[in-house]
């Protein structure tokens, strides 16, 4: 029987749901989720299959305005994935509806050569009758390929999504061994996943100005790992806010992100957390490259 095999770019405006999306159809944790914007930074290749065809998401920065050398990096990748993949699925939340952000996002998909398909996202927050008119005016702007209307949260209309994928991409060898979930290596996702409780835990300035490097991965006799990671923070005032009173929230990041972390990698953790002031780490090229993006300058 012949495989197939393809890479598949997870585009949109930040908050579309694209992570929600990718982990959905993983079945499994692959890429950090948060409310707030611009919660992924590089891409994240999470695998899937479906039959006889491997499914290789490629979930991207969400695509906004840079200003700060980290963002145009950021944006970059984004770009990035969707000039790479075979398939661009371009993720609305169909509550915003056709905002300025978007429709630039748009205009620019309309000068590339690669199939877009049009998924509108959280179809189950807002009244049918509104996603039709929707689909006519994204459909003026970049004739789509296919159009989908799913709820990433709920799981609905997934299947369909995914069956379509499969039939479209093309004959090949598989890229990646059957059983890989993702291309993320152990250390970047110890990093994210601290780096996704401070979204969570935190507020302002603070989340998007916090990187997080995994120090040190050690292996222990018993089959648990310890597990160091620092956490960069751009002003004093932000690392006050982030360890908190007597180091309360610091604590309770590391106990979240430590549960998280077993549940994952299904053995015993022992995380341990540094907080380190570097003004404008934002805009030092050796610090973009450590949490896997290229330089845009």
């Amino acid at each position: 029987m012949t495989t197939r095999c393809g890479l598949i770019a997870i585009l949109g405006a930040p908050n579309a749901g694209k992570s929600t999306l990718v982990n959905r159809l993983a079945g499994s944790k692959v890429t950090i989720v948060s409310p707030k914007p611009q919660t992924t930074r590089f891409r994240v290749r999470a695998v899937v299959m479906r039959g006889e065809s491997q499914l290789v998401l490629v979930d991207t920065p969400g695509i906004f305005t840079p200003r700060r050398r980290l963002d145009r990096a950021m944006v970059a990748a984004a770009w990035g994935g969707a000039q790479d993949a075979d398939v661009a699925l371009l993720i609305v939340d169909a509550r915003a509806g056709l905002t300025e952000p978007l429709r630039a996002i748009v205009e620019r998909l309309s000068k590339t050569r690669r199939p877009i398909w049009l998924v509108l996202n959280k179809t189950d927050l807002i009244p049918r009758e509104r996603l039709l008119p929707l689909t006519a005016e994204l459909h003026k702007l970049l004739p789509f390929a296919e159009t989908f209307m799913i709820s990433a949260e709920k799981g609905e209309g997934l299947d369909l999504l995914l069956d379509r994928l499969a039939q479209t991409m093309p004959p090949g060898p598989f890229l990646f061994p059957e059983d890989d979930l993702t291309d993320l290596p152990n250390r970047m996702l110890a990093a994210e996943i601290v780096r996704e409780q401070i979204l969570r835990q935190t507020h302002q300035e603070v989340p998007h100005h916090a990187s997080v490097e995994t120090e040190t991965w050690t292996e222990k006799p018993d089959g648990s790992v310890r597990i160091d990671c620092t956490i960069y923070i751009a002003r004093a005032t932000q690392k006050a806010i982030l360890i908190g009173d007597k180091g309360s929230r610091i604590r309770e990041i590391g106990r979240l992100a430590r549960l998280e972390l077993i549940k994952l990698l299904e053995r015993p953790v022992h995380l341990f957390l540094n907080v380190k002031e570097k003004a404008d780490w934002d805009e030092t090229a050796a610090r973009i490259r450590a949490i896997g993006l290229e330089d845009a300058g």
